[in-house]
């Protein structure tokens, strides 16, 4: 595809996929500064990209739109009632057996998926799709419980992202997925600074920890 050609696409690109655009990039961006505004913007967003990515026939992205609204809402209490006596959330590590559960569970889903909408639907890119699709609810959850490698996971799902939207010709959204990895690199360097000054706070003073 030439410029000339690229530049057509993106200005004939839908209004509701240019709006799932920007609410996208606002979201990831007030996730990465610790807004809890991120949340209901992320519903806005997810609502959207619901219709974007039915006419796209990846439907495991539908499906994914809909865990994405039930863990905002989770992760938007969890963020302000989420501490250890319901203050907010801080910022932490994921552990061994967290890791382990999540990733048992995004195999089963992205291969036993994939199967599926191989078999039965036409489904385009379908292990693609459910595995990008995996990751993606693992990084989610580790979002909504404030663990700091959910950035890690964006920013490995977001590259094969960006190559799977192109592929459908969601030119728009391909790039809104590589404005996602500088947000991602973003969030990380911002979160791990956050959990630095947290450290450092429970060791002066770990009476108000």
């Amino acid at each position: 595809m030439t410029f000339p050609d690229l530049w057509t696409a993106i200005r004939a690109t839908d209004p509701v996929e240019a709006a799932g655009v920007l609410t996208g990039i606002a979201c990831v961006w007030l996730a990465a500064r610790n807004s809890v505004w991120n949340f209901p913007v992320a519903l806005v967003s997810c609502g959207l990209y619901v219709f974007i990515f039915g006419r796209a026939r990846l439907y495991s992205d539908v499906g994914l739109q809909f865990v994405f609204i039930g863990l905002s809402l989770y992760g938007w209490y969890q963020w302000l009632h989420g501490g250890a006596q319901r203050p907010e959330l801080p910022v932490s590590r994921t552990g061994r057996r967290e890791w382990l559960g999540l990733g048992v569970l995004g195999a089963v889903y992205a291969l036993g998926a994939g199967f599926l909408f191989q078999t039965y639907t036409d489904a385009a890119l379908p292990y693609w799709d459910t595995t990008t699709t995996a990751v993606s609810i693992v990084a989610q959850v580790l979002l909504a419980r404030k663990k700091l490698e959910n950035w890690l996971l964006w920013l490995a799902v977001d590259v094969a992202y960006v190559g799977m939207y192109w592929h459908r010709e969601l030119y728009l959204t391909s790039g809104l997925y590589a404005v996602y990895l500088g947000l991602a690199a973003y969030g990380y360097y911002e979160w791990r600074q956050l959990l630095r000054r947290q450290q450092e706070q429970t060791i002066n003073h770990p009476q108000a920890a």
